[in-house]
């Protein structure tokens, strides 16, 4: 694998040691390693290792550089043929998000510390896993930043054991003098709680006289008049000949070992806490803050010791008993050092990481977007299947109108439903929406909706590669498109054609639906008590096509026939729609002789194929419930008027299609004076295929 890390700079910090040391190990595992970032004092030694690094100013916050930035590093995935970028910071995190989003390459992030909840640290959540180095920070990104649990990896940062090496104290005496010497190694900034130990120092030094301590770190941007405060701090309490305050250290092994004790005294929600493991590595026994991370890396009392933060006596009677009790002391760095081996190794820590890599690499999270109609929704199930069969371990999202959910409930083929609410048809239920399926962070979606909604719902979800028709509505929206050839096609082979830019070369024109028991019940129940023949064949009639298209329907003058055919032949007939239709049926009793049996308005959708399932034929036109019949292996009768059943209908050996051929047909319009095309088609005629299919 070739992967990218990405970091505003290569200074001298926990995130910046552990992106040079994780290059490192990729590169004796026989992967690639390149790291962006603006440069710094690691650079020299990251490069020592045979990883690359490209110097980008991914440091800056300015929109303009971010937008630029995104361009660069987009040229530079695809030159680079980089698999994974890992960021590990927010700004650069940002920028990698959208290069990843236009070259389709895989994004992982990092989160290093507690994220205040604003725009800039919600990208740390868009990565297709998350790395966690605690469980505070698992929980962090979970609770606040609504990332799916699945999608958060756990690895705890690790040490190099061959750099952090164990020390007995009784050793390297040349590095250390007589002092009982204490560390405290970090960053200078408020949140580290140097002004604590300071406090807790002044204690100290009552019943430990002859101590030295040292302040390792360089002072954060932005926070340079708080060594100001620190050194005013050190003067008030008398302390200036006991602390020394060394600067940035390059060689932190080397500070190790000239300490008795080291203390974090952190007064925030620490992430980790790295230095706590490099200090143990190195047999030198801790004292920490409880907060955060810190509690996954010290057991009180039994590999250090743990006091609440901002409480100077706490922190200086811990000092006092590690100095009083050299035994302790010395099984406090036998357990630290186990448990660094055990737990916080660099070793395990590669290993780890590559395999969310190569899980990454292997799974797929895709997203089909169909949100209307019944019908649609129902041969959408024949490409489900195809995604399934072509990605068996990938995560399949389905996004619907919610009134069309229940198709899908039992679909086998699929992982997961999000819904839309179709109703509104402005575009606040689509921002919403968007912002859902961002965290789920999809590696394609597959539009088989194809209309501007759509369009624009892949768009916003943050996924990179956006599959359907270039029709002109929003289709700039998407990358990987298609032309509609014009060619009357199929729904499931027009579907097929998109579906052809995944590696799919065929769809099965076969329909499925998945009702419950309780659906067959209710079906079972409702013929037993309306039938009247028990043995006689069941014709099923669909009353109305949508409300929408009249042109649709067949004229009551004819079905009223047709029905009197029926009972002529002593054949059953159940009508089924909506509720809406109820005028139409009482004008349908008035027209013909023949009882039939009512289900409109009683049915659910799956309920209704149950009902369809038990008819020996049924009779519809260009509408769901034909599909529906499809799917439940019914023989159909196929009335078509305005609309093309080369466009509509499936290839079935038990169907008939009845189509008028006059010069307007297909016209694809709603209203229409005449209405000869459905005019035309006779009772007589859709008897006699009724009896054929019979």
């Amino acid at each position: 694998m070739n992967i990218l890390q990405i970091l505003p700079e290569l200074n001298i910090g926990g995130v910046e040691r552990g992106t040079v040391d994780l290059a490192r190990e990729l590169l004796r595992r026989g992967h690639q390693a390149l790291v962006i970032s603006n440069g710094g004092v690691l650079v020299e030694e990251l490069e020592s290792t045979g990883a690359r690094h490209i110097r980008l100013s991914v440091h800056r916050k300015s929109l303009f550089s971010i937008i630029i930035n995104i361009a660069k590093l987009s040229r530079i995935l695809q030159q680079e043929k980089v698999d994974i970028v890992h960021a590990r910071s927010r700004i650069p995190a940002l920028i990698a998000f959208f290069a990843c989003r236009n070259t389709g390459t895989n994004f992982v992030t990092t989160c290093h510390g507690y994220y205040s909840q604003n725009f800039f640290s919600r990208v740390m959540g868009w990565g297709k896993r998350v790395i966690v180095s605690s469980s505070a920070i698992s929980r962090h990104m979970i609770e606040d930043f609504s990332v799916p649990p699945e999608r958060i990896s756990f690895i705890a940062r690790g040490v190099d054991l061959n750099k952090f090496k164990f020390l007995q104290r009784t050793e390297n005496r040349e590095h250390r003098t007589d002092a009982f010497v204490i560390g405290v190694i970090g960053r200078l900034t408020p949140i580290k709680g140097h002004k604590y130990f300071l406090q807790a120092l002044a204690k100290v030094i009552r019943s430990v006289p002859n101590v030295k301590a040292l302040i390792v770190g360089d002072i954060s941007p932005g926070k340079e008049k708080y060594k100001d405060e620190l050194l005013i701090l050190t003067r008030r309490l008398s302390l200036d000949r006991y602390v020394e305050f060394t600067g940035r250290q390059n060689n932190i092994p080397q500070v190790l070992a000239r300490l008795n004790a080291l203390v974090l005294p952190t007064i925030t929600q620490e992430a980790f806490g790295r230095v706590l493991i490099e200090a143990a590595a190195c047999g030198v026994p801790v004292i920490a803050t409880r907060v955060g991370g810190v509690t996954d890396i010290i057991t009180d009392g039994e590999n250090g010791v743990l006091v609440e933060p901002k409480d100077p006596q706490a922190l200086a009677q811990a000092i006092i008993k590690l100095f009083k009790q050299p035994n302790l002391a010395q099984q406090l760095v036998a357990a630290g050092r186990k448990n660094v081996e055990e737990k916080f190794s660099l070793e395990q820590m590669a290993v780890h990481t590559i395999k969310v890599y190569e899980q990454v690499q292997k799974s797929l999270k895709i997203l089909v977007i169909k949100l209307s109609a019944l019908g649609d929704l129902i041969l959408a199930v024949p490409t489900l299947r195809a995604l399934r069969e072509k990605f068996p371990q990938s995560k399949i999202t389905v996004l619907v109108g919610r009134p069309y959910r229940a198709i899908l409930e039992n679909c086998p083929y699929i992982n997961q439903i999000f819904e839309l609410d179709s109703t509104k048809r402005t575009y606040q239920p689509i921002w919403a929406i968007s912002a859902l399926l961002r965290p789920e962070v999809f590696d394609f979606a597959v539009d088989l909706q194809n209309n501007r909604r759509s369009h624009l719902l892949s768009y916003l979800s943050g996924i990179s590669k956006r599959y359907g028709y270039a029709n002109g509505k929003f289709s700039f929206l998407l990358n990987k498109k298609i032309k509609d050839s014009g060619e009357a096609l199929s729904p499931i082979r027009h579907q097929g054609r998109t579906l052809k830019l995944l590696g799919i070369e065929s769809v099965k024109e076969e329909l499925e639906l998945w009702p419950q028991e309780k659906d067959e019940s209710w079906a079972q129940d409702f013929l037993q008590k309306h039938r009247r023949q028990k043995t006689a064949p069941l014709v099923g009639i669909n009353l109305e096509a949508s409300f929408t298209w009249p042109t649709k329907r067949w004229p009551m003058e004819n079905l009223a026939e047709f029905l009197d055919q029926l009972q002529e032949s002593g054949i059953e007939a159940v009508i089924t729609g909506k509720k809406e239709s109820s005028e139409q049926a009482d004008r349908l009793g008035q027209l013909t002789r023949y009882s039939f049996i009512n289900a409109l308005g009683q049915t659910q959708v799956m309920q209704l194929a149950c009902l369809i399932k038990r008819c020996n034929v049924y009779i519809t036109s260009d509408s769901a419930p034909l599909h529906i019949a499809y799917a439940m292996r019914t023989p159909v009768v196929a009335l078509f008027g305005p609309t093309d059943p080369k466009r509509h209908a499936l290839d079935s050996a038990r169907q008939v299609i009845i189509q008028k051929q006059l010069p307007c047909v297909p016209c694809y319009k709603r209203h229409c004076r005449e209405h000869s095309c459905m005019k035309q088609i006779s009772a007589a005629e859709v008897f006699a295929a009724v009896k054929r299919l019979l």
